[in-house]
């Protein structure tokens, strides 16, 4: 063993290989048909060794050598390790081989002694190379990766559908309602978003949720309020209900919607929304059917701010009339006592 050894350092590699041969350790064996090029007979070396180093040594080799068929033999071996999983992962990486490294990866999930973090690496390796791969590997597997470890990887290669795939997993609901409000067109599902928003912590989700709906998909805020309101605050609700509906009433210039919606507030006795709308909708609202209306319902106090404003508008347009009215006057003074020049006749 010891002349093998020497032969080994002095780069005999020939000699070295029949002296390891002889005495059958394997270990050495593998490390000298390394060198010499001699992959598959290395691996074949490595197994009958079967030692942790041993596998390392050739499988790096075989990397280098481009040998990945062989590679992955060993590295199916090694990866059973979490504590090695790392630094074999890092070599593939470091060299830019990573499809070879998934590759082998895939292959090992279907080991016995498959771990978590096998799974998760390979979803973070799904994230950075291979995103249309990582929400069927997360549906399969998620129960089996480290959540937070693979959602930051999720975060940042902005997969905001898997990112709402681990969240709701994860039980982490805000965060997952709050993903899909800022990332629609990529996260949000309507069956998912109904679902997951029964479950949030924070209860300003459900009104963020609310005006969400009213921007992003109109139409279908009435099934999600079906889903809301046993949860909703009702008076809030018809508050944030009441300040959109004064908008759209102002946005829509249609005098008879305004006055309509002033009658219905204060049929439901919101006299704080009756008060704001007639500001909302001021350019609208008749001052002689507001009066009317408030002096039979006797909240003139609730009204007296429109009318206050109503007044100071009346007495400007006035004082401008009348300003330009003496203008006007003065204008035709000056005309009028101008003396009247005839034009002169020149004489030849």
């Amino acid at each position: 063993l010891q002349v093998g050894d020497r032969c080994y350092d002095d780069k005999m590699y020939e000699a070295a290989k029949l002296l390891y041969n002889n005495v059958s350790n394997f270990g050495r064996l593998a490390s000298t048909l390394v060198h010499l090029g001699e992959y598959q007979a290395a691996v074949d070396g490595a197994r009958k060794a079967n030692s942790t180093r041993t596998w390392k040594e050739v499988c790096f080799a075989c990397v280098d050598g481009k040998e990945f068929r062989l590679a992955q033999m060993c590295g199916l071996h090694i990866v059973v390790h979490a504590d090695e999983l790392e630094e074999l992962i890092n070599y593939y990486q470091d060299r830019g081989y990573f499809e070879e490294l998934i590759t082998m990866l895939e292959a090992a999930l279907g080991l016995e002694r498959a771990h978590m973090g096998m799974f998760t690496e390979l979803a973070i390796l799904y994230s950075k190379f291979k995103p249309q791969k990582m929400r069927e590997h997360l549906e399969l597997f998620w129960s089996r990766v480290n959540i937070p470890k693979v959602l930051r990887a999720a975060e940042q290669a902005h997969l905001w559908g898997e990112l709402v795939f681990l969240y709701d997993k994860y039980e982490e609901y805000d965060n997952a309602i709050i993903t899909m409000m800022n990332h629609p067109s990529n996260a949000w599902k309507e069956g998912q978003f109904k679902d997951i928003v029964t479950k949030v912590a924070n209860v300003e989700l459900y009104y963020k949720a609310v005006q969400f709906y009213l921007e992003f998909k109109p139409l279908l805020l009435n099934d999600l309020l079906i889903v809301l309101s046993p949860r909703l605050d009702h008076s809030r609700a018809v508050n944030f209900f009441s300040k959109d509906a004064m908008q759209y009433a102002s946005e829509s210039k249609d005098i008879e919607l305004a006055e309509e919606l002033l009658a219905w507030f204060l049929n439901e006795d919101k006299k704080e929304c009756f008060a704001a709308c007639l500001f909302t909708c001021y350019d609208l609202l008749r001052p002689d059917v507001v009066l009317e209306t408030a002096w039979r319902h006797n909240i003139m106090d609730f009204s007296m701010p429109y009318f206050i404003q109503v007044m100071r508008e009346y007495l400007s347009k006035v004082d401008k009339l009348e300003a330009s009215e003496s203008l006007r006057k003065q204008e035709e003074q000056a005309t009028e006592s101008q003396p009247i020049v005839y034009g002169k006749t020149t004489r030849r």
